[in-house]
Formats: structure tokens, C-alpha cells, sequence
């Protein structure tokens, strides 16, 4: 009978065990609001991915999340990789104050810290082996030097005989606060002589261009962190979707990007003088390569209004305090024209380069207006009429939701002499006074002043319906929410 009752006790706990054990899909934790709070306090290090099962980049993140999970597990490390679908999990993405997706969260003890490193499994795991190790590795030997130098394009290293002076706490602190590349930290005379160092001071190593920098100024926290950054990138540096928050969310507010197929005959010339270009104007001006062959390169290449016929091109973006591009005058592109284009550019010389449709016919056939920019200003500046803007993208999942409801908006309001409800397709379309820098924006144009008033209230027919009966002051957004500046570039936000 005993036997019997262990047997029993024995079968019920391993079914309760296996009931209790949080599900696993490629060693990624599945996490809900049933198992969420028990999971984060029992795991000392854990990321969790909030996403959204349509969202493009969720997909392309997927597989390098998992992998990265593997390579975690295999090391048996005590970081964990965890995922909520945010979709159906509404409570814990309210909770954690989700607004995009992908979000990443790192649970570290009782602190919360979002997410900054890149989207490739090796830069999930360097972040987070970062945020829960020291900040700088200690080199001891020739062999560390040798494998650390050789574990990341990019690697900083201090050198410093004595690591309780003023300079090597600077490079601890700026160790501390940079997520994107490994650091180390070394005295040993062996380390010196294996990384061809002679006298104390910081090295950056890197796998590109010229393959190494040294800090030239006094070791100070201001003075390395600007090194680091602006030897870090390469001079000309190849986009993609993944690193586009580089590109355009670093200190280096102008871009050039030249948009060419690497199947062109012209291509090597090209990148000969570009690179020439670029290493003038290193720290200025950063240069960017789009090959317009790459399929997931076609948004960039619509943001800037561009079709691959119309390769090689070259554009300047200056995210400053609003977004202007710039066209060169000649599409000509040479060593001279590169330089005179970017110096123009930076000059103030050349006027912002403004896209535009053509009005069509039947643009004010239904309830909701059809604007361009050859019509905005007739339209929208009417002194009589209050007018509502939705800027919107074509691609945009949220502009694509809300496309019944802002119809429903629209008849309700078409027979309204003094209200108007419209509509603007702002990736074919800018304007010179109006800078759209997320999707979709919604702004009241009021009557008599022509005054413009940001909408950020829930995006449902009543709420716009108070939007508007109210003047603009029911989800009028605050000061400081207009000037967050979110630009939008193949569908990933970034702040700048």
C-alpha cells in the first residue's frame, strides 16, 4: 500500500512539474500573464521579446533571437531569452508600456532596461553578456589578446599600468555605458607587445578600413566616447534594414547615400571615388551605400521616392531638427561632383529636394480628400474651413487599421460646409512648412488662423469626433510629444 501511495505521489508531482514548466519554442521562453511573474523572478538575467505575430521585423528577428537562445543555452549561461505575443497578452503590453514592435526588455533583478544592441544573435548575446559581466574584459596574456581582438569587428582596449588612475576610471565608466562593442582593459607587457602597443592609452581594433585607432587626445570620458563612435562605423558603410538605426539614429546628422546596383559596371569606379569622398569628409558627412538590387532595399529606396531605373543616384538626408533631403543638381556622379554635392549640402547652398504627385481628377470626389502637395495649401490653408490631415504610408500596418474608421470619419463630416476631412500620401508627398516624420500623423489646420494641432488621442471615430467638435483640444498632443522627432525609414523607428 505504501509502495501504491509513493508511486501516486511520484506520478502527480512529475504532472504537475511538467504542467508548471513554461513552454519553450527553440529554447525562447513563451511567456503569458499566467506564468510572466513567476518566470521573471525566478531568472536573474532574462530578455523578453514583446511582439506582434504580423510585424515584418518581429519575422526577421525571430530566427537570430532563437539562435541566439541556443548559443546561450549551450554555454549554459544563466541569461534566458522569453517572448509575449503583445497582440494577445494586451495586459502585459500595457503593463510594460509597449507602443512598437519588436520591444526588448532585459530584466535584471529588479531593474527594467531596454533594449539598445542590434538585431543579430552575436549582438544580442555581446549585449547582454555586457549588462551582466564586467565592463571591461581583463587581458592577461598574448592568447587573450589574440581571441579578443578577434571576437567582434569592433573591440576597444585601454591600456593602463595603473587601472586605479584617472584615465582608466574614465574608460571604465564609458565601458560601462557603451552597449555596441566589447571592451578590455590590460598592464600586462606581454598584452602591449602582442597589439603592437607601446606606452598607455586606448586602441580601438576593427576589421575594416585602416584596422586600427588610437585615441590621440587625453583620456576623458567626453573625448571617448566620440572616438569610439567615430571610428566604429566604416567610412562607407553598406545599408540595411537592421542597421539602419546606426546609420541614421549616431551623432553624424547628414548622410550621402548612393543608390547602385553591385552588378554595375560602374560600381567599382564609383566606390573608388566614394570612399575617397568620405575619408575627406570622415566625422561630417556619413556615407552610405544602398544596392538597389537587394529586395528588402525597396523602402529606402520609395522614402526617397526612387525606382531602380534610376540607378546610380546619390541623396543627402539631414536629420536635424526636422528631416530635408537633398538631390544633386547633376546626376553625373564623379570624385568632383561628390565633393561639390555634399559641400553645397553643407553649405546651405542647395534648397531641400520636396516630392510630389500630380492632383488627381478625382481628389475630392469622396467624403475623404485626396491632397499632394501641388493642392495642400489651396486645400488645407482655406482660412474657412477647419481641415483634418491624416499623413499617412502605404505600407504602414497602423495607417492600414485605421482606413475604415477615418472613412466613417469622413461621411460623417461631408456635408459639413466649414469641415474638412483629408488625407495625404507623405512618401510621395512633402511639404517645406510640414514635416511628417511618423506614421500616421493626424493634424487639425484650423480655420481663420490656419493653426496646426497635433492629434494624439486613441484613433477611433469617437475620438476624433471630440478632436475635432472640441477645436482641437481632446488628444491634442503636448509640446514635448510633437518635438520626440520618430523617423520612419523601411518601417523601423528610431529616435534621434
Amino acid at each position: 500500500m505504501n509502495k501504491l501511495r509513493k508511486l501516486i505521489l511520484f506520478t502527480v508531482t512529475i504532472c504537475f512539474t511538467v504542467a508548471d514548466e513554461t513552454k519553450k519554442e527553440e529554447n525562447v521562453l513563451v511567456l503569458n500573464t499566467e506564468n510572466f511573474d513567476e518566470v521573471i523572478k525566478n531568472n536573474k538575467f532574462i530578455m523578453v521579446e514583446f511582439y506582434a505575430p504580423w510585424c515584418g521585423h518581429c519575422k526577421s528577428l525571430a530566427p537570430e533571437y532563437a539562435k541566439a537562445a541556443t548559443l546561450l543555452a549551450e554555454e549554459q549561461s544563466k541569461i534566458m531569452l522569453a517572448k509575449v505575443d503583445a497582440t494577445q497578452e494586451s495586459k502585459l503590453a500595457g503593463k510594460y508600456e509597449i507602443q512598437g514592435y519588436p520591444t526588448l526588455k532585459f530584466f535584471k533583478g529588479s531593474k527594467i532596461i531596454d533594449y539598445t544592441g542590434g538585431r543579430k544573435a552575436d549582438e544580442i548575446i555581446q549585449w547582454l553578456k555586457k549588462k551582466t559581466g564586467p565592463p571591461a574584459k581583463e587581458l592577461v596574456s598574448a592568447e587573450d589578446a589574440k581571441q579578443f581582438k578577434e571576437s567582434a569587428h569592433v573591440v576597444v582596449v585601454g591600456f593602463f599600468k595603473d587601472q586605479e588612475a584617472v584615465d582608466a576610471k574614465a574608460f571604465f565608466e564609458v565601458a560601462d555605458q557603451t552597449d555596441d562593442h566589447p571592451f578590455a582593459i590590460t598592464s600586462s607587457k606581454e598584452v602591449y607587445k602582442q597589439l603592437g602597443v607601446e606606452s598607455d592609452g586606448v586602441v580601438l581594433f576593427k576589421k575594416f578600413d585602416e584596422g586600427r585607432n588610437a585615441l590621440e587626445d587625453k583620456v576623458t570620458v567626453e573625448s571617448l566616447k566620440k572616438f569610439v563612435k567615430a571610428n566604429s562605423l566604416p567610412l562607407v558603410i553598406e545599408f540595411d534594414p537592421e542597421n539602419a538605426q546606426k546609420i541614421f539614429g549616431g551623432d553624424i546628422k547628414t548622410q550621402n547615400l548612393l543608390f547602385i546596383s553591385k552588378l554595375s559596371p560602374e560600381y567599382t569606379k564609383l566606390m573608388e571615388d566614394y570612399n575617397t569622398a568620405a575619408r575627406e569628409y570622415k566625422n561630417k558627412v556619413l556615407f552610405v551605400v544602398v544596392d538597389a538590387e537587394k529586395e528588402n532595399n525597396e523602402r529606402i529606396l520609395e522614402f526617397f521616392g526612387m525606382k531602380k531605373e534610376d540607378m546610380p543616384e546619390m541623396r543627402i538626408i539631414q536629420l536635424k531638427d526636422e528631416v530635408s533631403k537633398f538631390k544633386p543638381e547633376t546626376k553625373e556622379i564623379s570624385l568632383e561632383n561628390i565633393r561639390s554635392f555634399v559641400q553645397d549640402v553643407l553649405d546651405g547652398k542647395l534648397k531641400e529636394h520636396l516630392l510630389s504627385q500630380d492632383v488627381p481628377e478625382d481628389w475630392d470626389k469622396h467624403a475623404v480628400k485626396v491632397l499632394v502637395s501641388k493642392n495642400f495649401e489651396s486645400v488645407v490653408f482655406d482660412k474657412s474651413k477647419d481641415v483634418l490631415v491624416e499623413f499617412y504610408a502605404p505600407w504602414c500596418g497602423h495607417c492600414q487599421e485605421l482606413v475604415p474608421i477615418y472613412k466613417e470619419l469622413g461621411e460623417k463630416y461631408k456635408e459639413n460646409d466649414t469641415i474638412v476631412i483629408a488625407k495625404m500620401d507623405s512618401t510621395l508627398n512633402e511639404l517645406e512648412h510640414t514635416k511628417i516624420n511618423s506614421f500616421p500623423t493626424i493634424k487639425l489646420f484650423k480655420k481663420w488662423t490656419n493653426e496646426a494641432v497635433e492629434y494624439n488621442g486613441e484613433r477611433t471615430l469617437d475620438g476624433m469626433t471630440k478632436f475635432l467638435e472640441t477645436n482641437g483640444e481632446y488628444g491634442k498632443a503636448a509640446p514635448d510629444e510633437v518635438r520626440r522627432k520618430f523617423v520612419k525609414v523601411i518601417g523601423l523607428i528610431y529616435i534621434y
